[in-house]
């Protein structure tokens, strides 16, 4: 085959995972979530995956921190070694798991919840039907469960798209709701050339 037209295929297969992840009310309800925890209580979103999920969660995390919500994230193993510490009452968790059985994230929620028994919980998973998504209470955004461009059918790559354009909905969404500003974001931004390019919006220069 073709290289070039080997490419155009993996984008037109990724294309389509994006066009058809599944909007739902869950969305308004995460956003509801993380806008008390966070705007109104004064908490923090507290991401964490396994593996390649995790990757995700941190980027998600980092980004929310960015654009004014306070995140963190956290190794789901390592939680059970002290850094559950980190999750304080007024937190949201976001939890990502494609299978929504990986067994360090259902454990973490577990973990969370015996510590905060009333502490709100966010899934980003591709299986509506596994124990993360249909833990009570949970607020499950799904992503489709897109068959994996990989020709293996294997490695993550269609799932990791949605996991990552789901977390994007939901900073840019957040962005919007509480109104945050190019001011605002020169602020928590003061390096490398997108700080430059900041500069003149902040009060620091």
């Amino acid at each position: 085959m073709d290289l070039l037209q080997s490419l155009r295929d993996i984008l037109d297969a990724e294309s389509r995972v994006v066009n058809s992840i599944p909007l739902t009310e869950a969305y308004q309800q995460a956003l509801d979530l993380i806008y008390r925890q966070v705007c109104q209580k004064g908490g923090k979103v507290v991401a964490s995956g396994m593996g390649k999920a995790g990757q995700i969660a941190a980027n998600i995390a980092s980004t929310f921190a960015s654009t004014g919500i306070p995140a963190v994230s956290i190794n789901p193993a390592e939680a059970q070694h002290g850094d559950l510490g980190v999750i304080q009452p007024n937190d949201v968790l976001l939890l990502i798991s494609n299978s929504g059985r990986t067994e360090e994230i259902v454990q973490l929620h577990r973990l969370a919840s015996l510590l905060y028994p009333s502490m709100p919980s966010i899934a980003i998973t591709g299986e509506a039907g596994s124990p993360l998504a249909n833990v009570p209470g949970m607020v499950s955004l799904f992503t489709g469960n897109p068959d994996e461009v990989c020709p293996l059918g294997l490695t993550p790559t269609s799932s990791i798209t949605a996991m990552t354009v789901i977390g994007h909905m939901l900073v840019i969404a957040m962005m919007n709701r509480t109104g945050f500003t190019r001011e605002q974001y020169a602020l928590r931004h003061q390096g490398g050339s997108l700080g430059e390019k900041l500069r003149d919006c902040s009060p620091m220069k």
